[in-house]
């Protein structure tokens, strides 16, 4: 079946009314006339009965696959034509035009397009904290092995041997609190003293150490989050099927718990409650089964996110997220797989060689590049060159999604945030490709003032403030946040 869709161009609407839809059939009369070609396939179908042979008109095909009266008799109950793949479901808000903006587009690029290729699907690519899912799944197994006990201590209790961007101070607050509790290698008894779990959360969640000092130094803004990936670096020492096991772990109690509630791990309170969004989840689904190619990308854990994402059937071999390599025995260790011109980590101390490149803002775009499209060297730290070899959509809700949603050819969702780069980008709405939604659920109240785009709502390689540009290097007007 072909759908017909009466629609403005895809573009960033406010305020408007929803469009309608429309399908339509045709076939030829049988003796019964057209088979239950009522105008929804539900009355005229009795008409169908007495052709008996609906064989006219496409097998007597009422409307939407013979609903014709008592199931369409005639003509084998609407075996005439396949079934048009679904679109989003209407009983779930999205803002504004934004459904009927989606639902155009995966008619344009799915299975229901004449160019379809399924030998070369079309890649839709999401984040996930905050875009799939209500919160962080790096945070929340973060919080869980510290509630439980499941953080190693460091080789020779030397805790700059976790990150290779761990600064002194950080270093001192970590052995201090943590270095006299147990042996290396051995689980560190967090669950029960507050001054080790207290300076480990405080190191991750703020990036300082329990007395303010800076916990992280001298990365680059563009390819690395230190905290992020010291998420990862800390799972040291399991297989990534145990972390795996500790993850589902982890969201069964997120899921479980009711919203907005909190949990205190030492002497500090964060939070313990994560939900997917039923809009995404969704939208995943019907892209799947419009013949869309559905990848997620994360700077969280690689084990994390494939725990979850098994949630909204992604599986694991379409997961790309923060990869540790693995030693000797299969276990995790501090060392990060490379990307484009970043080799394989291979230690953080003294003289500490990669793990500077996690999926995180350009390092996106390179695993992206690499592990989709096949991208080797520097190439992958590139917009591809060859358009075929680009996601047709993308979303993301942080500034770490700008450069993947950059190179989404089609259509780019931002759930808004109040992220400045993101929401610069998708306010100004080059080539009126994007589109902003509110979070779905406690969504953002509307930021008062413009967001600084053509001054400092950015950040370069090395964290000093910028202007912002977009896809093509244009500066960016400041903008106002309109959509909450």
């Amino acid at each position: 079946m072909i759908k017909i869709r009466s629609f403005l161009p895809v573009a960033l609407v406010v305020g408007m009314a929803t469009l309608s839809a429309a399908c339509t059939d045709e076939g030829e009369n049988g003796s019964g006339g057209n088979g239950g070609a009522g105008a929804t396939g539900g009355t005229g179908g009795t008409g169908g009965t007495g052709g008996m042979g609906g064989t006219g008109g496409m097998g007597g095909a009422g409307g939407m696959g013979g609903a014709g009266g008592m199931g369409g008799v005639g003509g084998m109950g609407g075996a005439g034509g396949a079934m048009a793949a679904p679109d989003l479901d209407s009983n779930l808000m999205w803002y504004g035009q934004n459904r009927e903006a989606l639902d155009k587009m995966i008619d344009e690029v799915g299975v229901n397009s004449a160019s379809y290729d399924p030998a070369q699907k079309p890649v839709a690519i999401f984040d996930w904290d905050n875009t799939v899912i209500k919160n962080d799944v790096g945070d929340l197994v973060f919080f869980w092995l510290v509630k439980n006990d499941k953080i190693m201590q460091p080789p020779n209790k030397d805790w700059r041997t976790t990150s290779r961007f761990l600064t002194n101070d950080a270093r001192n607050a970590l052995n201090q609190a943590c270095g006299a509790l147990v042996d290396a290698g051995m689980p560190l008894p967090t669950s029960t003293n507050a001054e080790c779990a207290d300076e480990i959360l405080a190191v991750y969640t703020t990036g300082k150490t329990v007395d303010a000092k800076a916990a992280f130094e001298a990365w680059n803004y563009r390819t690395m989050e230190p905290a992020y990936a010291w998420a990862a670096e800390v799972q040291a020492g399991y297989t990534p099927a145990e972390m795996k096991a500790f993850a589902n772990t982890a969201i069964e109690e997120g899921l479980a718990a009711a919203e907005g509630t909190k949990q205190t791990i030492g002497t500090t309170s964060v939070n313990a409650y994560v939900r997917i969004y039923e809009q995404i989840n969704d939208l995943i689904d019907v892209m799947q089964k419009n013949g869309l190619d559905v990848w997620v990308i994360s700077a969280s854990p690689q084990p994390n996110v494939e725990a979850f994402a098994e949630r909204v059937n992604v599986g694991a071999d379409h997961v790309i997220a923060i990869r540790n390599l693995l030693d000797g025995a299969g276990k995790l260790t501090y060392d990060f797989e490379g990307c484009g011109s970043v080799v394989d980590g291979s230690g953080n101390g003294a003289n500490p060689v990669g793990n500077t490149m996690i999926t995180y803002i350009e390092g996106k775009r390179c695993w992206m590049n690499k592990v989709i499209y096949g991208v080797t060297g520097a190439d992958a730290e590139k917009p591809n060159a060859d358009m075929k070899k680009r996601p047709v959509f993308g979303a993301g809700d942080s500034d770490t999604d700008i450069s993947f949603l950059h190179d989404a050819t089609v259509l780019k969702l931002a759930v808004n945030r109040n992220k400045n780069e993101l929401m610069c980008n998708a306010y100004a709405n080059y080539m009126n490709k994007w589109l902003v939604n509110p979070m779905f659920i406690l969504p953002n109240p509307q930021k008062a003032a413009p967001y600084p785009c053509a001054t400092t709502g950015c950040k370069d390689a090395s964290g000093a403030s910028v202007s912002c540009v977009n896809e093509v290097g244009e500066g960016i007007p400041d903008q106002m946040d309109t959509v909450f």
